[in-house]
């Protein structure tokens, strides 16, 4: 898959050049307006979403992508979408990863969010890192 950052060339008026506070965000993009999001195209040709491409949080020292992370959670077959995001740590300030998970239909009570949490640790510390998988899982 190639990622590609979305730009969209008519923007509604609450996409305009002050409501942004970055005169640049229109006018260096060739008239195009940066969404600042990420989006590749699927093997069914379908344009899939990544999120922000400047959302990043501190866990443990490491700037990590929210879009990264929720990209390999929502490779789990039971979940249909998610959001990350980091909380506070009495010791790290923030450090922590906190995902929101609505499941799909038919996976609802499937497993509880401790067993889904543990699923996702394992699949998110083969795919990125450990220091990413979600400390806390909040489904939706």
């Amino acid at each position: 898959n190639i990622s590609v950052a979305v730009c969209i060339s008519q923007a509604w008026p609450a996409h305009m050049l002050t409501a942004t506070s970055d005169h640049g965000t229109v006018l260096d993009t060739a008239g195009f307006f940066f969404t600042r999001d990420g989006a590749y195209c699927t093997s069914e040709g379908h344009n899939q979403l990544t999120g922000w491409l400047d959302d990043i949080i501190n866990i443990s020292r490491h700037r990590l992508g929210t879009a990264e992370v929720e990209d390999v959670v929502n490779h789990h077959m039971a979940v249909a979408e998610s959001a990350v995001i980091s909380y506070p740590h009495e010791i790290k300030g923030e450090g922590k990863v906190l995902a929101f998970l609505p499941l799909k239909r038919l996976s609802r009570g499937y497993c509880t969010a401790d067993t889904l949490a543990a699923e996702l640790g394992e699949l998110i510390s083969k795919k990125i890192a450990k220091y990413a998988a979600p400390d806390y899982v909040q489904v939706t």
